[in-house]
């Protein structure tokens, strides 16, 4: 059987296959222990945030370091709605601001490129959690955010579901004509403008809707947590991170971020017990060597052992058939 073949003609159903089986695991897993759901947890949350970021930053080329501001967002959204509210009526409230928010940010940020972009988001980061430390401090007097703790396993099976949509929204969103505006303006923004795209616009909206679910993130996990703070839930890690894991998964498919964000996710929560002092380090050197010699991340490993195996099988299985024609 000629394995490149198999890849190549069966791809969506093999594709299917793993997401059930994936999905099957997911569905298991909180019966292998309490530490396992929490880590689980963070592989999704990671997932979300590098496929939603991945979405926007990867296809236009604008590197966004705002993630931070959206998720935090979630977070906070979540403590203020928590007593009057049920869950799944403030994820929808946070993905909501976060959207009002994109859109304001980038009526303001999209139209300027490059630097001068990046700078401006992640200068967002640091303003937003300043913003709310002073109206904690002066008008409400409240200092740090207090939830109210759910079972793990319900939060998991909420994130799961929330990953689904994600995934299914950027699928959908990528076959769109707001997708393929998304690319022209990757590949020339100045001749997708001659071709009657509406660029900022496309940008306002591809920026937004990415918001969503990174706020979406932030709201359910928010109540996995005992105590948070606006230092904490706005750390400039959680606008980081989905740029690694995207590049540590490639970019330029779908399942890239994917894979990155369930793989960082993993090697944070494991790792990080055994080797805490040199975890970042480790990483970062794994990370550079990706970026050196797999510019399209894990996901490009696949072709690229594809390819071997079946050239393997093919070389063996002429070598069986010339033994066997010289036998006979």
């Amino acid at each position: 059987m000629n394995i490149t073949r198999l890849f190549t003609t069966h791809r969506k159903l093999l594709l299917m296959g793993f997401l059930i089986l994936l999905i099957a695991f997911v569905l298991t897993f909180p019966l292998y222990g309490g530490a396992r759901t929490r880590v689980l947890i963070t592989m999704l949350v990671y997932a979300i945030l590098a496929m939603s970021w991945a979405m926007f930053s990867g296809t236009t080329g604008y590197m966004s370091l705002a993630p931070a501001a959206f998720f935090g967002t979630g977070i906070y959204t979540t403590y203020l709605l928590q007593n009057h509210l049920p869950l799944p009526i403030i994820i929808v409230a946070a993905g909501l601001i976060s959207f009002v928010l994109a859109v304001l940010l980038g009526l303001v940020t999209l139209r300027l490129k490059g630097i001068y972009f990046t700078i401006f988001t992640f200068g967002l980061v640091v303003f937003i959690p300043n913003v709310v430390t002073y109206v904690e401090g002066e008008v409400t007097q409240h200092h740090g955010w207090y939830f109210n703790v759910l079972d793990r396993t319900i939060i998991l099976y909420t994130m799961l579901g929330l990953a689904v949509v994600t995934v299914l929204a950027i699928y959908l969103i990528r076959r769109s004509r707001l997708g393929l505006a998304m690319q022209s303006i990757g590949g020339n923004e100045e001749a997708a403008e001659h071709m009657g795209i509406d660029t900022t616009r496309t940008k306002v909206l591809t920026f937004a809707i990415s918001a969503i679910f990174m706020g979406a993130a932030g709201a359910v996990l928010a109540p996995s947590l005992s105590y948070s703070n606006p230092t904490i839930a706005y750390s400039a890690f959680y606008s980081f991170v989905p740029i690694v894991a995207a590049v540590f998964g490639g970019m330029g498919s779908l399942q890239g971020p994917i894979v990155g964000g369930l793989l960082f996710g993993f090697l944070e929560k494991t790792l990080k017990v055994e080797w805490n002092t040199y975890f970042m380090l480790g990483f970062g050197i794994i990370i550079v060597l990706v970026i050196l010699f797999l510019p399209t991340g894990m996901v490009g490993l696949v072709p690229i052992l594809r390819d071997k195996l079946g050239g393997a099988i093919s070389k063996w299985r002429k070598g069986r058939e010339g033994e066997q024609h010289a036998n006979t």
